[in-house]
């Protein structure tokens, strides 16, 4: 149900994101229509202006060519002044009139003349103001233009992104909605299968507690009228004193181990990232190991970090193996458990190697402070980060020491006493909560620090990508310690509680005392078991003695067919052992027709560029390459005798040939690739089957659980159900009313938004027809 739940909640705020990005696409695409429509307005007034330019030039061209006949007409009222005066020198001695006439005249073109100059002025002045004006709008309309078509483009990639977004998230929605509805398909299915389960496993619990209610009585019974166990010389191994096996301490024990492993694995695998991707950021910043080396501190640094599996696996190899010795037939206390010893030395060693890579991670980061571009808060925040690692350093020294003081018990039985384990306990508890504290401030400063790192100039995708694999490696480290912590306090009543102690003594169970109860727990099962069989009838004394010769020859043909099964045993193991050899020296032959296939391939090569030169060429191309075969022909035929070869996995009777050395290291590399891989497989078969067999032994104990409180869960899980419908169906009405009124202000906001374009687009309109107006008006007023 919490997960059905929880995928309802992420249903619904994928939902609502949902209707907000589509609310946020509409404005965008309104807005994208908008900027066209801008757009096209411009081209518009860029096409009339091209045409006002058109004009312009066009009258300038008819200015420009009555200015030409204005200066032809000055011209010739020159040359008629010219010939005027010489007109008038002539007849000098003629009447007063006619001079007075041609001065007159003379001023008349003077004047005309004059005022053709400043009209011809005039308009070269107004003809450049206008051209300058006309280009620098021009020039400002295409500035315009680029601007808002670069808008427009932006507005469509995002369009693009958002709509793509808005399909992916619909895409996971519907397969998140299929995936749900499979899932109540197979949990009805099995709330079936477990109600059938648990009808069948009702009668068969009626029957056991009938069989054993009778077995109990009669038992008592027997106890009563003919066993005594009252033991008058040693008190201790009264009835009363005798401590019982407490199968269902052992059954929480074997749970808590098992959840316990759980964490530690997830712990584990955070460490583990941790160490790998500071190995690969060392490599990385502040120097780049594949463009300049690094610092010898650097390297060593990096060398140490690679060892970190070494340190770190064993952790959870050793606790499996504790969670492993845990089982129902036997006795789990702090002086019978030894495999903690085992776990203890291991995080001891990793504790260690944690106390030497503390130096060299405080070094490093004070090398990444004495960078150029290290800023001050960045400064800053690697000195936070050298205080948390070395607070985390010591919370794994304190957890060695109360580790230690858990295992010594184990070891020696009058160690520690139980009100001191239960300190002990609570202490470890209190420590495992400073660790989860310790790691959630080194995340939070090493975030800080990231996004500090961002704003470099210098960061690389490959530094961003390794320092968010990091933030995610102590993410997960933060939630393993976190759960960790939370799981040892919620168990502390049981870790500190005696789950074996003789019945009316507060004195704890020794070793010896525990392997006593278990031999008595053993023989009495036994024994039970033993009274349910019917006793077989009677044997005459021949038929006794025919059994025994037939029992004595079944003996001999036994040990014949053992002798036969060893036999063949051995052949297997000497034939696998063959098949391997000759696997090997298949991969061999098939390496060597490969080096063959290219040899004679460049000798190919050669040929046809021989041939493609002159003959003389040619034929010494040829003769070269038969004298180069003819001379491996005899060296493999001189060294054609059998040689032994040694390596370090057998030795092998080979030929050699020219690529000896080169097949020897083949080999050698094929050999060893070839166990390493066998090898893995078998590792991960064998760690397969243990844990299918873990797994199947938990889960066959888990099913009697089930099936015990199948049927109370039933109706509440049934009640949950119907709880969840009506809360599924409120909150789909809820969804599609705030999708409804989030749908209205969006198409309000874009009428809006629409008017108010509208109406920009008016006001620029009339301001640019009143510029247009007041330049015209201007320049009549220059006319006149």
């Amino acid at each position: 149900m919490a997960n059905v739940t929880d995928l309802q909640t992420k249903y619904s705020r994928l939902a609502q994101e949902y209707s907000k990005l589509r609310a946020q696409n509409q404005v965008l695409k309104k807005a994208v229509v908008d900027e066209q429509a801008n757009s096209a307005s411009f081209k518009e007034q860029l096409k009339q202006r091209d045409q006002s330019l058109r004009k312009q030039e066009q009258e300038m061209d008819s200015l420009s060519f009555r200015n030409q006949q204005l200066a032809k007409r000055v011209e010739l009222l020159q040359e008629e002044l010219a010939a005027s005066e010489a007109k008038g020198k002539k007849g000098k001695n003629k009447g007063d009139s006619p001079s007075h006439h041609g001065v007159r005249t003379q001023s008349v073109f003077d004047e005309d003349l004059q005022k053709k100059i400043e009209e011809n002025e005039r308009l070269h002045i107004q003809f450049y103001e206008a051209d300058e004006q006309h280009r620098r709008q021009e020039a400002e309309m295409r500035a315009r233009l680029e601007e808002l078509e670069r808008d427009s483009q932006q507005h469509q990639a995002v369009v693009d992104r958002l709509t793509a977004k808005s399909t992916e998230t619909i895409e996971r929605l519907q397969s998140d909605k299929a995936r749900l509805e499979v899932k109540t398909q197979t949990l009805e299915m099995e709330r079936k299968e477990c109600r059938l389960k648990t009808e069948d496993c009702q009668q068969q619990l009626r029957r056991c507690q009938s069989e054993l209610n009778r077995q109990l009585k009669q038992s008592s019974s027997v106890i009563q009228e003919k066993v005594p166990f009252n033991d008058t010389k040693f008190s201790d191994y009264n009835s009363l004193n005798v401590p019982p096996h407490n199968r269902r301490h052992q059954l929480k024990a074997r749970d808590v181990a098992g959840q316990a492993l759980s964490f530690i694995q997830d712990l584990v695998a955070g460490l583990l990232n941790l160490h790998s991707y500071t190995e690969q950021r060392v490599h990385i910043y502040p120097l780049d190991s594949s463009i300049e080396p690094i610092s010898p501190l650097n390297q060593k640094f990096s060398q140490y970090l690679h060892e970190n599996a070494v340190y770190v696996r064993p952790l959870e190899d050793s606790f499996m193996q504790l969670h492993q010795s845990i089982t129902e037939d036997t006795v789990t206390m702090l002086e019978t458990v030894d495999k903690l010893k085992n776990f203890t030395d291991h995080f001891s060693l990793y504790t260690r190697f944690l106390q030497k890579l503390l130096p060299y991670q405080l070094k490093s980061l004070e090398e990444e402070c004495q960078t150029p571009l290290c800023s001050a808060a960045l400064i800053v925040k690697n000195q936070e980060l050298q205080n948390d690692i070395r607070r985390v350093t010591s919370v794994f020294g304190k957890l060695l020491s109360y580790i230690n003081l858990l295992a010594l018990p184990s070891v020696r039985l009058d160690a520690m006493p139980q009100s001191s384990t239960s300190t002990v306990f609570t202490q470890l508890a209190a420590c495992l909560h400073s660790l989860h504290d310790a790691v959630k401030e080194m995340s939070k400063h090493y975030n800080q620090k990231a996004s500090l790192e961002q704003e470099l100039p210098t960061v690389t995708q490959k530094l961003f990508t390794t320092t968010e694999c990091l933030l995610g490696s102590l993410g997960s480290l933060t939630s393993s310690t976190g759960k960790l912590a939370t799981f040892f306090s919620n168990n502390l009543d049981f870790f500190t509680s005696s789950g074996y102690s003789p019945k009316g003594s507060t004195a704890v169970l020794n070793p010896l005392q525990a392997e006593s109860m278990l031999s008595n727990k053993k023989k009495a099962a036994a024994y039970i078991h033993a009274l349910k069989k019917p006793r077989p009838p009677s044997v005459p004394y021949t038929e006794a003695l025919s059994n025994r010769r037939i029992l004595t020859s079944s003996t001999e043909s036994r040990e014949g067919l053992t002798q036969q099964v060893l036999q063949s045993l051995e052949k297997i193991t000497r034939l696998e052992q063959e098949k391997e050899h000759w696997l090997l020296e298949a991969q061999l032959g098939k390496v060597r027709l490969e080096k063959e296939n290219q040899r004679i391939a460049d000798l190919e090569t050669q040929l046809a560029a021989a041939l493609e030169g002159s003959p003389n060429l040619q034929k010494s191309a040829v003769s070269t390459v038969t004298q180069n075969h003819e001379e491996e022909e005899t060296a493999l035929k001189a060294a054609g005798k059998e040689t032994m070869c040694t390596s370090l996995v057998g030795m092998l009777c080979t030929v050699p040939s020219a690529e000896h050395v080169a097949d020897e290291e083949s080999r050698e590399q094929l050999i060893k690739t070839h166990y390493m891989t066998r090898v893995g497989e078998l590792t991960t078969q064998l760690q397969v089957s243990d844990s299918k067999a873990v797994h199947f032994h938990s889960e066959c104990r888990a099913l009697a659980k089930r099936l015990a409180i199948a049927e109370r869960s039933r109706e509440t899980l049934l009640e949950d159900i119907k709880r969840a419908n009506q809360k599924i169906t409120h909150l789909q009405d809820e969804l599609s009313t705030t999708k409804r009124s989030y749908e209205n202000q969006l198409s309000t906001m874009s009428d809006h938004l629409c008017s108010m374009n509208e109406t920009l687009s008016k006001q620029r309109e009339e301001i640019d027809t009143l510029k247009l107006g007041g330049k015209g008006n201007a320049k009549k007023n220059k006319g006149r």
